[in-house]
């Protein structure tokens, strides 16, 4: 296989998972986030970058986001929202995180391949994106692409579908969006 089907199949990959997960799991997705005071965000590895880059569109449509971890991360409380992704649905350190959320009040929601994983299970919310992760990058039909990667790509495809619904919902104009990116670059 060339450069270019390579390409071409990876595309194509990304395509049916979308589609599969298209609209229903926007619309899961969507509610919580909209009636969330306070969203924070965690991710491992390159799911985690995946999770950073939904947590600075969500700051672009004007929602308090927040990344698990950093210094300025705010505690969660009653009306708030934790977002994790588990893509293989289970990460010890998701689990955790839920179990200190819901303590706390706040609601959870798992980004998954695999909802019947042991943190995916656990979550308030369940979005199901379809797509080859880690945990089945073996066997007769595998993603061209290695790995985790065709999660990780639907990740964002999906993400930047979501914000572009949630802007719509929200009546932002890509202005008022851009008007939140930083200056400081």
């Amino acid at each position: 296989m060339d450069l270019k089907e390579m390409a071409a199949e990876a595309v194509t990959e990304i395509a049916a998972a979308i589609d599969l997960a298209l609209p229903g799991q926007i619309n899961a997705m969507s509610e919580p986030i909209q009636r969330s005071r306070r969203i924070a965000l965690y991710g491992v590895g390159r799911e985690g970058l995946m999770i950073k880059t939904l947590a600075m569109r969500l700051f672009h449509l004007g929602l308090d986001a927040h990344l698990v971890g950093d210094m300025t991360t705010p505690p969660l409380a009653t009306g708030d929202l934790l977002i994790v992704s588990a893509g293989p649905g289970h990460f010890s350190t998701c689990r955790a995180l839920i179990e200190v959320s819901r303590a706390a009040g706040a609601e959870t929601l798992c980004v998954t391949a695999e909802p019947q994983g042991r943190t995916a299970q656990e979550a308030d919310h369940l979005i199901h994106l379809p797509a080859q992760t880690m945990a089945r990058d073996s066997g007769n039909k595998v993603s061209v692409l290695p790995m985790g990667s065709l999660y990780e790509g639907v990740m964002f495809l999906f993400f930047e579908i979501l914000i572009l619904d949630l802007q719509k919902q929200l009546g932002l104009s890509a202005q008022a969006m851009r008007a939140n990116h930083t200056n400081l670059e």
